[in-house]
């Protein structure tokens, strides 16, 4: 697999031992932890509790005069909380991050706390459209305006900025093309205009790609799937630099779209092992990828790891490894006997999400799109013999296997 001056890499450096950055293994497992933790256990305890005591009035002053970092009220935040906001924040090459109850929440976070009416915003058109109906359907009530351009038109996104333009958005990869952004390019746009720029970085993770180096302004990921690794809780967290992150984490306490100490402490321990879980996730994504390639059943596969891909060239470049979602489509099959293939498989379970250990697939056309009209599925680019593909960490010959034998189901 190509890799080529990729910036995200915690290679140490062999001349200077004493500046040697710390693996990323190392900073999953120590980073944001205290050395010695409260009882003195090895992992950070649950702290269950809705609301922190203070011993006496004075103790309240100090703590609002001095901001210190202690608990005060749960929707402000827990213990566990803040520990899983630093490690992110070490993984991300990021000043900060801010925890959500959802990706979908840490997105809203973004857009409720960043824009007012009369602000526009632009998005590349192959965005989650769960992000796109929120736009669409509820930031419109306020008056905030969205735009959609092509996936990767530059020269349109820059031409659709005006003076009212507040913000430019994007996926990378996208789902489910797995369209790759030139994050340099993309935030220059905005540096150049004066408008903030803003990537969802769920499929990419912060071990393939990190885009705040790129110097996008705000990185949100759906915690929920490759960082928590275990299809076992809900999370979304925004990385940003601590001067524009202050906002979000405040309209966050107001929300109230926290987590609970449990799914914090669930997310500390996927993290532990998140490194270990990409590079299986890379391997099997690419070794799968290229077998749908050059199945005769197959006609198209979509996975940036392939040179077929048409963002092959901007992946290989910047990103360390290409994740594990795979989307293909099957050659002369309509959408049933595209359904009896995705019912076919014995190891991946079909259902939506993906970044858990378990393989998991689906069929766009139902699983997200059944009420949309053709002609809408037709310009999001989802066809009736899609299949949508998300590998866990097994091992990839019995992927294959199965995949070989569910793919002889179509007639």
């Amino acid at each position: 697999m190509q890799m080529t001056n990729n910036k995200n890499t915690d290679a140490p450096n062999s001349t200077t031992p004493a500046d040697a950055k710390p693996g990323y293994s190392t900073l999953s497992v120590h980073a944001g932890e205290a050395r010695q933790k409260p009882v003195n256990s090895i992992t950070d305890p649950i702290v269950m509790a809705s609301t922190f005591t203070f011993e006496n009035t004075d103790s309240i002053i100090s703590f609002i005069e001095n901001n210190e970092e202690r608990g005060e009220y749960g929707r402000y935040g827990v213990p566990g909380e803040q520990v899983v906001e630093k490690k992110l924040a070490a993984l991300s090459g990021s000043e900060e991050a801010v925890l959500f109850s959802s990706g979908m929440a840490a997105l809203v976070g973004i857009f409720n706390s960043k824009l007012s009416s009369g602000d526009e915003i632009i998005f590349f058109d192959e965005c989650y459209h769960r992000s796109r109906e929120y736009c669409k359907k509820h930031l419109s009530r306020f008056g905030i305006v969205t735009h959609q351009v092509k996936t990767g038109d530059y020269d349109a996104m820059e031409a659709a900025i005006n003076s009212n333009t507040k913000m430019l958005v994007s996926e990378s990869p996208t789902n489910p093309h797995l369209s790759i952004m030139d994050l340099e390019r993309f935030a220059a746009i905005g540096k150049k205009c004066g408008v903030e720029t803003m990537i969802d970085a769920t499929l990419a993770t912060p071990y393939n790609v990190r885009p705040i180096e790129y110097g996008v302004d705000y990185v949100m990921h759906s915690a929920t799937k490759y960082m928590g690794g275990h299809n076992d809780l809900l999370a979304g967290v925004v990385m940003a630099s601590s001067e524009k992150i202050e906002d979000i984490r405040s309209l966050r306490g107001v929300m109230g779209a926290v987590n609970s100490p449990h799914n914090c402490y669930l997310l500390e321990r996927g993290l532990k092992t998140f490194e270990l879980r990409m590079q299986r996730h890379n391997e099997n994504g690419q070794a799968i990828a290229e077998f749908l390639e050059a199945h005769p059943r197959v006609s198209r596969v979509l996975y940036p790891g392939l040179e077929s891909h048409p963002y092959h060239k901007i992946a290989t470049e910047t990103m360390r490894g290409f994740g594990g979602l795979v989307t293909f489509e099957l050659a002369d099959a309509d959408w049933k006997a595209t359904a009896k293939v995705v019912d076919s498989t014995e190891i991946a379970r079909i259902a939506p999400s993906l970044g858990g250990v378990e393989s998991l697939i689906e069929q766009p056309l139902v699983m997200s799109y059944w009420n949309y009209s053709p002609e809408e599925r037709a310009s999001f680019g989802i066809s009736d013999n899609m299949i949508r593909l998300a590998l866990g960490i097994e091992n990839a010959d019995d992927l294959i296997r199965d995949l070989d034998q569910a793919l002889s189901q179509v007639i």
